[in-house]
């Protein structure tokens, strides 16, 4: 062992480390981060080496991780996440995070929120680097415990690792079939309407489905064990077939709504029927200035959604 070389393992090696254990693949490692497999490869094995540890079962089928590659796999991460914090806070010269933010966000803050939110940091934060991942809050979570994502945008949580800023929260819309008698009108559905119908939302791991969970409760109706969708996509379309009452946050069903005029929905009237979102971020992260700058952010781009949509759906 070179003993005045470079330290090790270096960042670079970690960073193809998790990458290969995230993508189960040196392929797919690989075109994530920009290099050639070869090597990608070679830094693996000399990491393995120099640890005198291997990391990494390579058979011709898939990659796996050996029982110390799982038990090391966490702190890696951190180390690249407390790396990549103290470069930004290094280069936070009157920025926002340094030049690199990974968000997470549900499905719903993807599609409709975040390319509002993209043009914006875009145009304030030139240099700013914004990687999305999207997902369930549970899973988002996860990820940013783990040190693998800044900041989440998803549903408040009490976990006292995490600090949260309200954001906003999203009114519940329906919609059903369209020879529904749900469908006969425009106005607010009451809870009563919805009693005996079975609601349709997405799977648990997502909170929303608890918060239909609740509603339905409420209302004396069921949420369908027939059907919980991945996607507010799926779960719409399930409602249009017949097979119950969709119950969609309004970011989705608003801006579907306004793209397509034949599609109906319908807000809930309930206290019940609301949809809270946050911007969460480790309590422990030196960037709490900027997560809240952030939320300011996100703040004015929700406003600017909300007034730009038509008087009816505000």
């Amino acid at each position: 062992m070179d003993r005045d070389g470079p330290a090790r393992p270096t960042f670079r090696q970690l960073q193809y480390f998790v990458a290969v254990a995230e993508h189960r693949s040196f392929g797919k490692a690989a075109s994530a981060l920009a290099v050639s497999q070869p090597s990608l490869s070679k830094q693996l094995a000399t990491m393995e080496e120099e640890l005198g540890v291997a990391l990494i079962e390579r058979t011709s089928r898939r990659v796996t991780l050996t029982a110390a590659g799982e038990r090391l796999l966490p702190r890696a991460r951190t180390i690249l996440s407390e790396i990549r914090e103290f470069r930004a806070s290094a280069r936070n010269v009157g920025g926002l995070f340094g030049d690199r933010l990974s968000i997470g966000v549900l499905p719903s803050i993807g599609a409709y929120f975040m390319p509002s939110v993209n043009r914006l940091l875009h145009r304030l934060y030139p240099g700013l680097r914004l990687f999305v991942e999207e997902g369930s809050t549970t899973a988002l979570l996860d990820m940013l415990r783990e040190g693998r994502l800044d900041v989440v945008i998803g549903a408040p949580t009490g976990d006292p690792t995490f600090t949260s800023f309200a954001l906003f929260a999203e009114s519940l819309w329906v919609c059903a079939a369209a020879e529904d008698p749900l469908s006969a009108s425009t106005g607010p559905v009451s809870a009563g309407e919805l009693a005996g119908r079975p609601l349709l939302s997405l799977s648990p791991e997502f909170r929303l489905s608890e918060i239909v969970e609740r509603l339905a409760a409420a209302a004396g109706t069921y949420v369908s064990r027939d059907y919980q969708g991945s996607s507010l996509d799926a779960v719409r379309q399930m409602a249009v077939m017949g097979a119950g009452i969709a119950v969609l946050p309004s970011l989705y069903a608003l801006a579907e709504a306004v793209r397509d005029p034949d599609f109906l929905v319908r807000r809930v009237d309930h206290p019940e029927a609301f949809h809270e979102i946050a911007l969460i971020w480790r309590r422990s992260a030196p960037m709490q200035e900027d997560c809240r700058r952030l939320a300011e952010h996100l703040l004015a781009v929700k406003t600017a959604i909300r007034e730009a949509r038509p008087e009816r759906f505000r």
